[in-house]
């Protein structure tokens, strides 16, 4: 036995274990979130239920979304009688009735003692709306032109819908959009001329020509987006909901229809898949607890994009001059013991800083001298996703530089000497030697930067990150990019869903898909950092021998 803990085996198969153990602990919780957040798109089974509350009979209509069991003291306390349990705990289940805008929640909460009696709802149906959540509901009829049409026209006036609908989203986000940014670009001319002193009356006179050209088109679009609106204020489909009462939904409001308990295991399956893709394009609804997170996964990628673009050259050059130029004196351990020390700053720490320095100095001499027409309307000087990547760029700056330094010191001076004793001058080494041996290190620093940038909340939301961006960083005006933009990102809107929501039974499975998309982005991201590391690794491999 002494012999083999002299061996060394035993702390081998420890690490080994602790390993094994790591591995199995983050992969329950990636299938947890996993199957927590993809669970949430699946079309679940409807009930209904006759329940007694209160010594009131009523039909209840909705998904059974959760099932705890309940302590009777706890019940006794909450003042509930319980002579009648036998039991010390009860079933108490959580279901979800939607129909929002019909009652005052869209949850209810019974034990299993109140429930009368529980069933399929058959041929029950699920009104996925624009607003208010989702329905559940008995069709009748489809309303056309103010005519009372058979449900076999649902599909048509679905369809209808859906064309008007992405009509209307192109008339505001493209022709409105692009009528809005020739005004503000006129206002802004203007502007400028009048604090530089050279406006002119035939300048002035130009400017109100074009403004008012545009104003008449504005009205123009202004009136198709009216026109496509009436096509459809007749349009509506009339379902009957649980209490036997007739409700009507403008066709304007329905996006989607389905009938859960009558779907096949196969439809059911294409019902999840077109669910998720919607989740991945669409932009989101209701305070982000309905709709999609388009917006905050290209946020989230753009930002960390811009953020490497920054991080990499910044890191490289200080390792390279920490490592190859600078003499190794006092001053060079300091800087070393510094750059060291603020991996562990505060994340919030560099968002104060990036608030103080990036945004309201740098931003603001910006907006003082290349943008004071729109002044007092800061351009720069605000909160935007340039200024977000800098200050990850910052925050992630020492763990590119020391994994690179790293690099730079597994090569062997032999090679360098090498290099130079063939007439090459030390910037040609570097360039062509010593940099490609080292960019499987650069790329392993790069990847740790991208998997702590990715995920961090605290300093955004100080520099750049908000709860919902009217557009996207891009568009089909120059300079086509606008670093100068706030936008949305998966961890911001994790904790918006999860902390900020007015409905949180209704977001919390969001909470679990944006969570397990988040990782998704980021593993995503790694990979591909990964790939790039192994196919450099594999090319300068030559170089080490």
């Amino acid at each position: 036995m002494i012999k083999w803990f002299k061996s060394g085996s035993p702390w081998i198969w420890l690490t080994a274990g602790a390993v094994s153990l790591s591995l199995v602990a983050v992969l329950g919780l990636l299938l947890l979130i996993g199957y927590k957040g993809l669970s949430y798109f699946w079309p679940a089974p409807v009930y209904q239920f006759d329940v007694n509350l209160n010594g009131k009979h009523q039909v209840v209509v909705g998904e059974l979304y959760q099932r705890t069991m309940i302590p009777v003291d706890q019940l006794a306390d909450a003042g509930v009688d319980v002579s009648q349990f036998t039991q010390d705990s009860v079933p108490r289940y959580l279901i979800k009735t939607g129909n929002r805008g019909q009652g005052a929640l869209d949850f209810l909460t019974v034990l299993s003692t109140q429930i009368v009696d529980q069933k399929i709802a058959n041929n029950i149906a699920v009104v996925d709306r624009e607003s208010n959540g989702k329905f559940y509901g008995y069709p009748l009829h489809v309303i056309e032109a103010g005519e009372p049409q058979p449900l076999s026209q649902l599909p048509d006036a679905l369809a209808q819908a859906d064309k008007v609908r992405s009509e209307l989203r192109s008339l505001q986000s493209n022709e409105i959009a692009n009528i809005n940014w020739h005004l503000e670009r006129l206002r802004i001319e203007k502007r400028r001329l009048e604090l530089s002193g050279k406006l002119t009356t035939a300048d002035g006179l130009r400017i109100d020509r074009e403004q008012a050209n545009y104003n008449t088109i504005y009205k123009n679009i202004e009136n198709r987006l009216f026109a496509l609106q009436r096509q459809l204020d007749n349009d509506a489909l009339v379902l009957r909901d649980q209490n036997g009462t007739d409700v009507t939904i403008p066709m304007m409001q329905v996006l989607d229809m389905w009938r859960p308990n009558n779907l096949s295991w196969f439809e059911k399956v294409q019902h999840w898949g077109h669910q998720v893709y919607k989740f991945l394009t669409e932009a989101p609804r209701e305070a982000n607890t309905e709709g999609g997170v388009f917006p905050a996964i290209f946020g989230t990628v753009f930002m960390v994009l811009l953020m490497s673009v920054m991080v990499t050259p910044l890191g490289v050059l200080a390792a390279v001059y920490l490592h190859e130029y600078a003499s190794n004196n006092r001053l060079t351990k300091l800087i070393r013991i510094a750059v060291i020390n603020l991996a562990g700053v505060p994340s919030i720490v560099y968002g104060v800083f990036g608030l103080g320095f990036f945004v309201y100095m740098v931003g603001g001499t910006i907006d003082d001298v290349f943008f004071s027409a729109q002044l007092p309307t800061p351009t720069f000087g605000t909160p935007g996703i340039l200024w977000s990547a800098l200050t990850l760029a910052i925050m992630t700056l020492p763990v590119v530089i020391v994994s690179t330094e790293e690099g730079l010191a597994r090569i062997p001076s032999s090679v360098r000497n090498g290099s130079l004793a063939l007439g090459a001058t030390q910037a040609e080494t570097l360039w062509r030697i010593v940099l490609p041996m080292a960019s499987p290190a650069i790329m392993t620093g790069l990847i740790l930067a991208v998997a702590r940038a990715a995920g961090e909340v605290a300093p955004l939301m100080l520099v750049g990150v908000v709860k919902m961006a009217p557009t996207l960083p891009l568009d089909m005006h120059f300079p086509y990019v606008h670093l100068d933009r706030k936008f949305m990102h998966l961890g911001y809107h994790v904790y918006d869903v999860a902390f900020q929501s007015p409905n949180v039974e209704a977001a919390r499975p969001l909470v679990y898909a944006t969570s397990f998309l988040l990782v998704t982005v980021i593993i995503s991201l790694n990979l591909t950092a990964i790939a790039i590391r192994n196919h450099l690794r594999e090319k300068f491999r030559a170089l080490e021998q």
